[in-house]
């Protein structure tokens, strides 16, 4: 099946018992057992919803996974896949990572004896000669928010060389636009709070593997740890699954006009997307994704010029998250990245300056007007 077709068909029919068309919102947290040891596959609710099941069955096939689970946010997913690795190992990751994701690493699972080593990916060859031993290598690809690129296929060899997984985080791409497990990754997370749902009315995460036994100790984990998705939060996501294919395109459309508009404009002073042929990463990127997606960072050059900008905003929103059928702006080291010292924001370019910009699907000349009036008071 094609994928448009597969975000609005894989993992569900229609229901047997009334011919709903959608699959149905089961709020239930228990079932009825026929007898001891007999049951229709369901016990209880932390282990088993059908309609987070067949949420768990679509998003499997958009990214061409074995199986997928999904998880009460995309933290929750994130730390549902470290615990592939044990104490004393070394986890390789992507510099310049969502802040929370830094947060979890460095002050939650460090401390139980596992080392994180967060370096510049963009040169896989580099890396190779000087990366040393991993258990597991973690790569945002673009990276939040400064816009770097990393060669997924290299990068899997690389890893698989050392007997180690590959992670991708897909959502700034989300599987439209880029599918890491036919790159070689091994795993993929998500928030399905940004693109997957769409409508920012929902938060979730899902893990989605390549190989069968890692779907099997996911699932393992998403039941022993108990941070499984609601019924509700899994029913909104698949909502918004079934307009991926349409939204995407929109989305990234009016991203190249923003983007355009941005780096015409004096003051700005530089604007990061990896769709302008310029990009260190365009290359590397159109290797192995269909599109550039809808994120873009721009440098406005100090904290009095972002907050000016953010607070004559109208039509575009100031706040934190991305991929909403809205435009949101979001200021990285006052807001996502906030959990990063000064120093370290300083070393990967988020400056106080620096503004993130998710691009939604309004009228573009729409968006371009807002952000022209907000830039006027720069």
């Amino acid at each position: 099946m094609g994928f448009a077709t597969d975000c609005i068909h894989a993992g569900q029919r229609p229901d047997p018992t009334t011919g709903a068309v959608i699959t149905p919102l089961y709020l239930t947290s228990t079932y009825v057992q026929e007898g001891i040891d007999k049951h229709k596959g369901f016990e209880y609710g932390r282990t088993q919803n059908p309609t987070r099941f067949a949420l768990e069955a679509n998003l499997a096939a958009l990214e061409g996974g074995a199986g997928g689970i999904c998880f009460a946010s995309g933290l929750a997913a994130t730390n549902a896949v470290m615990s592939f690795v044990k104490p004393g190992q070394r986890v390789v990751v992507s510099d310049n990572v969502y802040g929370g994701t830094h947060r979890l690493f460095t002050k939650l699972i460090a401390p139980y004896g596992v080392k994180f080593d967060f370096l510049d990916l963009q040169d896989a060859a580099a890396f190779e000669k000087s990366g040393g031993d991993f258990a597991l290598l973690w790569l945002e690809t673009p990276t939040n928010p400064m816009m770097k690129i990393c060669d997924i296929r290299g990068l899997a060899a690389i890893a698989h060389r050392k007997g180690a997984r590959l992670v991708v985080d897909n959502t700034f791409m989300s599987p439209y636009f880029q599918r890491p497990l036919s790159l070689g990754a091994d795993l993929v997370v998500h928030s399905t709070t940004k693109f997957l749902n769409g409508h920012s009315d929902s938060i979730g995460g899902v893990a989605i593997g390549k190989s069968e036994d890692d779907v099997k100790w996911l699932k393992y984990v998403q039941n022993a740890q108990g941070a499984i998705l609601s019924p509700l939060d899994s029913f909104l996501v698949m909502r918004g699954t079934k307009t991926l294919a349409v939204r995407m395109p929109r989305h990234e459309e009016n991203a190249r006009v923003v983007a355009n508009f941005l780096r015409g404009e004096k003051k700005v002073q530089k604007v990061f997307w990896p769709g302008f042929e310029d990009h260190p990463g365009h290359a590397i990127h159109k290797g192995q994704a269909s599109g550039f997606g809808a994120l873009i960072s721009f440098e406005l050059g100090s904290l009095a010029a972002a907050a000016r900008f953010a607070q004559r905003l109208s039509l575009c929103s100031l706040g934190e998250s991305l991929g909403g059928v809205e435009t949101l702006v979001c200021h990285p080291a006052k807001m996502t990245h906030a959990g990063y010292t000064q120093p370290e924001r300083d070393a990967l370019g988020i400056t106080d300056g620096l503004v993130r910009i998710s691009v939604g699907i309004e009228d573009a000349t729409d968006i371009v007007k807002d952000l022209q009036t907000a830039l006027a008071a720069v």
